[in-house]
C-alpha cells in the first residue's frame, strides 16, 4: 500500500504505539504530523524519521486543550490544504484499587483517553471533505471490552471509545470517512515501564514476572510490539479497508476474541 501524498496527525506519537504508527505511515510515503504534549519526544520521532528519508514534522499538542486542538489543526490545513488521516492516540493508564479511585483519577482518565478524542474528531472532520473522503482511527484497549480490576477509569474510558467510534461512522459514512478503534493488547511500550511495579503490587507478584505472566496466557505466545498495531493502524487507513468503518479491532494475538 501507498500513502504518496497523504497528510496524517498522530496524537501522543512521542513514543510507543503513536511513534510506531507515525513510521508506518511515513514509510509507505505519507507525510506524517507527530504530535505530543512532549514536544522534545515528538520532535526526536520526526527527527529520526527524517534521517530515513521520510517526511514528517513535530507540533506540541495537549489534547485537553481544546483550543490547542485547534490551531494545530488550523495550522496544518493552512501549510497543506488538507488532512487525510487522524490517529488518536494519546491515552494514561491509571492503576487504582476501586476505593482509592479519585474523582480526580476518573476526570483526568476521561478527559484524556476519551473526551479529548470527541474533540479532535470535532475539529478535523470538517476538513475531510467528501472528494477526498478521510480515515480516522480512535485508539481503544482490549480493556474496552474486557474489563479487569483496579483500571475502572481506563476501562470505561476505552469502552466508550468504541461507542464514540461507532456513533460517529455511522453519522459521517455517507460522506466517505471511516472511522475506526484499534484494541490493542500487552504492547511493550514505556507506558508499560512507567506502571509495571504498580501492576505488580496488584497482583502481589515481582516486576520481573509480570510480562511472562501477560505472555503465556496470550494464544501467539508472544508480547506485542509497536510496529504490530501500526500495520493493523495502516491497513485500516488504507483504500484496501474501504469497507470497513464503525469497527472495533483487536490487536492482541488473541487475548480477547470478541
Amino acid at each position: 500500500m501507498s500513502f504518496e501524498g497523504k497528510i496524517a496527525v498522530v496524537t501522543g506519537a512521542g513514543s510507543g504505539i503513536g511513534a510506531g504508527i507515525s513510521e508506518g505511515i511515513a514509510k509507505r510515503g505519507g507525510k506524517v504530523y507527530v504530535t505530543d504534549l512532549r514536544l522534545d519526544a515528538a520532535t526526536q520521532v520526526a527527527e529520526d524519521l527524517k534521517a530515513k528519508g521520510y517526511l514528517a514534522e513535530a507540533m506540541h499538542l495537549d489534547v485537553t486543550d481544546e483550543k490547542e486542538i485547534h490551531t494545530v489543526v488550523e495550522e496544518i490545513i493552512a501549510a497543506e490544504g488538507y488532512i487525510d488521516f487522524w490517529i488518536n492516540n494519546s491515552g494514561i493508564s491509571i492503576i487504582t484499587p476501586f476505593f482509592k479511585h479519585t474523582d480526580e483519577i476518573w476526570d483526568k482518565t476521561l478527559n484524556i483517553n476519551l473526551t479529548s478524542q470527541f474533540k479532535c474528531c470535532r475539529e478535523v472532520i470538517p476538513h475531510m471533505t467528501p472528494e477526498r473522503g478521510g480515515s480516522i482511527i480512535n485508539m481503544s484497549s482490549q480493556a474496552g471490552k474486557a474489563g479487569t480490576d483496579a483500571y475502572q477509569a481506563y476501562c470505561a474510558s476505552k469502552s466508550g471509545v468504541i461507542g464514540l467510534t461507532q456513533s460517529l461512522a455511522r453519522e459521517f459514512g455517507p460522506q466517505g470517512i471511516r472511522i475506526n478503534a484499534l484494541c490493542p493488547g500487552i504492547i511493550v511500550t514505556p507506558m508499560w515501564d512507567q506502571q509495571i511495579d504498580d501492576y505488580a503490587a496488584k497482583r502481589n507478584i515481582r516486576p520481573d514476572e509480570v510480562m511472562e505472566r501477560f505472555r503465556v496466557r496470550i494464544p501467539l505466545r508472544r508480547l506485542g510490539s509497536p510496529e504490530d498495531v501500526a500495520n493493523v493502524a495502516c491497513f485500516l487507513l488504507s483504500d484496501e479497508a474501504s469497507y470497513l468503518t464503525g469497527q472495533a479491532l483487536n490487536v492482541c494475538g488473541g487475548d480477547v476474541m470478541y
